[in-house]
């Protein structure tokens, strides 16, 4: 396994027993991104990236990421196919009933992630790469 594959397993690992603690994986000046969904915006930096994710994870019960699937794009990007868990705070809607399938985009350089784009529609990010499913 490569190294970049080892890095975003590490981050998976933390993130799925629901620790977002950890941001040493991060280079400084990451960009973050939401793709799609019910908040897209884009941040920059360790700030804006905990500002971004704290904005998202504070609408869910337990949210977690179930990846599925990692693969190497090429010498700077992995992608992870993930399934969506968790229960909204407001509608109670439970995303393991109405089974939300996603995608991370990690693009690391130097062994820091310096991107970060979650899509909550697999499809898209599929296409923004242009990959098929």
């Amino acid at each position: 396994m490569s190294a970049n594959l080892d890095l975003v397993h590490s981050i998976y690992a933390d993130w799925e027993r629901g620790d977002f603690s950890s941001t040493e994986w991060a280079h400084p000046d990451i960009e973050f991104l939401i793709a799609d969904g019910p908040a897209p915006g884009r941040w920059a930096g360790l700030v804006g990236m905990a500002e971004g994710s704290r904005g998202y994870l504070s609408s869910w019960e337990r949210w977690r990421a179930a990846p599925e699937e990692f693969r190497e794009i090429d010498d700077e990007q992995v992608i992870v196919m993930f399934l969506e868990r968790g229960r909204g705070k407001t509608s109670g809607v439970d995303l393991a009933d109405v089974r939300v399938s996603g995608a991370s985009l990690f693009c690391i350089r130097d062994g820091k992630v310096v991107r970060l784009a979650f899509y909550f529609d697999r499809d898209r990010a599929l296409a923004d790469l242009g990959l098929d499913g």
